[in-house]
């Protein structure tokens, strides 16, 4: 098989490429910038903004694998490039190339659009591809971590700076990148499950509290953190800060506070993907140890 694959080069993205290489799959990788050369991935420069490129990119695919997204953004208008008209171009292009399977990231802020800007956007960009009339599979990630991971990386220096302020009580569900990656390989494979909306995790049934989870990072990092929960009004106040200090390059948005703030991150049981299709592999403490291991030699703990 031939896999198109957007967001390559972030972070789940490139765990996927690594997985794939060497195995069956023939991979096309859209790219901004100029990549080293790689065993068994074909690069196409370009964006999602740029129509020729997309075309190059769903050329002689045989299924569509949509990673790339936007996070984090300081306005509407940058989620919803980057989540809706993004995915509604390469939409266009797979279906003009007449690539019919489509696996697209989503994430579980999509259950609760009216909460963030993100969550709005990536409910929208959910309803193109439902609505798209191709062979879709839709997979809704909770928080994803792993080597290479920058978004839970400060989560891990706090714990080693032995404090940890925490998301006012609430619950989350976990998934090691590798593991999600093989899902999205096995989801782009003919003959699996279409018109699906799967929300995996680390197979721990009702996820785990914020303090657990803060308490999981510690043991990897060798720490035992202090932990406290922070208001929903100081944390809205410290993404008011952090904008003011950092302006574009901040981690805590107003957006990010709301929700951080919502209790139930936590995958449906009843969206489980099938065992026979796929099962986690990485359980919380040995992923989150490697993780913290990875950030040593890196340099960035």
């Amino acid at each position: 098989m031939k896999l198109a694959v957007t967001g390559g080069t972030g972070f789940v993205g490139a765990r996927l490429l690594a997985l794939a290489e060497g195995g069956p799959h023939g991979i096309k990788a859209l790219t901004r910038r100029p990549q080293p050369p790689r065993n068994g991935v074909e690069w196409v420069q370009g964006a999602l903004e740029d129509r020729d490129a997309l075309h190059r990119l769903v050329h002689d695919a045989d299924a569509v694998i949509h990673i790339a997204g936007v996070v984090n953004a300081p306005d509407a208008a940058g989620f919803e490039a980057g989540n809706v008209t993004g995915t509604l171009s390469l939409l266009a292009a797979a279906t003009a190339a007449g690539v019919h399977r489509f696996v697209h990231v989503s994430s579980l802020a999509a259950r609760e659009p009216g909460l963030s800007l993100y969550g709005a956007s990536k409910a929208k960009g959910e309803r193109l591809v439902t609505g798209s009339g191709l062979d879709w599979a839709v997979v809704r990630p909770p928080a994803v971590y792993g080597p290479g991971d920058r978004e839970l990386l400060e989560l891990f220096k706090a714990a080693c700076l032995g404090i940890m302020p925490l998301p006012p009580a609430g619950r989350l569900s976990l998934i090691h990148a590798d593991d999600l990656a093989r899902l999205l390989l096995r989801l782009g494979e003919p003959r699996t499950p279409s018109r699906v909306a799967y929300e995996p995790d680390d197979g721990r049934p009702g996820g785990y509290t914020h303090k657990e989870f803060a308490g999981a990072i510690g043991a990897a990092t060798g720490r035992r953190p202090l932990l406290f929960h922070v208001p929903a009004p100081l944390l809205r106040a410290a993404a008011r800060v952090d904008r003011l200090v950092r302006r574009g390059q901040a981690k805590l948005t107003p957006d990010r506070a709301a929700y951080f703030s919502h209790p139930d991150w936590v995958s449906d049981p009843g969206r489980k993907p099938p065992e026979e299709l796929w099962q986690p592999r990485i359980i919380a403490p040995q992923g989150l140890a490697e993780t913290a291991e990875w950030y040593r030699r890196c340099g960035w703990l």
